[in-house]
């Protein structure tokens, strides 16, 4: 199905440290909550446990209990669900993106770049690969975190429609949140969404969202309030994209390079 247009709910909500269960309570409140169809909403990064550097306390499988939960909500909503948690696979933790479709398929991302001052990269395996997904005739690119803070990976080689970061961002680097996901969106001519948490965490680490929708121009297309939960819905349309893409070209002038993981 082609849709010109595509409909999402950015959720901005505070997290209970390493308590999915809780976790999954309070977010399923939110998402009953939106009673406007819409085709995607978006979770923040880690959404049932905060940004931990314990994994053995809350991963889960690829058949755990929140995929369970996140594919039965998905159906019921009619809408896909998104957002990254802790899993466990093959001996190795990740911090992997999930893209739960109303049909109940899954498709996956795991964060290339983990985050060496928290010591991330101690602890989870690093991605390898992008994933870009095709939904409803749109191609939407899923990062997390601290994969905004490098260009050349989210590079629109793809020709994707949407860019989305989900995040655990902490407030003495919002600045460089906001900068960053305007920046991404101007140089890839594509959307970008970013999705934050609020609140503080077990590790007194202040988080005040600034969760924000952004065009292929930089605009911002959404107003979010600073440090509270809440939760905004967006409509996106093709043909902004394919307005400015047509009349800049600015995509058919990028420069032609290979990544070697």
């Amino acid at each position: 199905m082609q849709n010109q247009e595509l409909k999402i709910a950015l959720i901005q909500t505070n997290l209970i440290w390493e308590d999915p269960l809780q976790n999954r309570i309070q977010l399923a409140e939110k998402i009953n909550a939106i009673t406007e169809m819409v085709d995607m909403m978006v979770l923040p990064e880690m959404f049932t446990s905060g940004f931990t550097m314990n994994p053995e306390n809350v991963a889960e499988t690829m058949e755990g209990e929140t995929i369970s939960w996140i594919k039965k909500l998905a159906k019921a909503k009619n809408t896909a669900i998104t957002g990254s948690l802790v899993i466990s696979e093959n001996g190795n933790y990740y911090n992997r993106s999930v893209f739960v479709l109303p049909s109940g398929e899954i498709e996956t991302y795991d964060k290339k770049h983990t985050f060496t001052l928290a010591g991330e990269h101690k602890v989870y395996k690093a991605g390898t690969e992008k994933n870009i997904i095709h939904y409803k005739g749109w191609k939407i690119c899923p990062l997390i975190c601290y994969d905004l803070r490098f260009p050349v990976w989210a590079r629109n080689v793809e020709n994707y429609d949407v860019l989305i970061y989900v995040a655990n961002w902490p407030k003495p680097r919002v600045n460089a949140w906001d900068a960053l996901l305007k920046a991404r969106a101007i140089e890839n001519m594509s959307y970008c969404i970013g999705v934050n948490r609020v609140g503080l965490d077990a590790n007194s680490h202040e988080y005040c969202g600034h969760s924000a929708a952004y065009d292929v121009l930089g605009e911002k297309l959404t107003n979010i309030t600073p440090s509270k939960e809440e939760t905004e819905i967006v409509t996106l349309t093709k043909t902004h994209i394919a307005t400015y893409r047509n009349k800049l070209k600015f995509l058919d002038d990028k420069d032609v390079f290979s990544l070697n993981s």
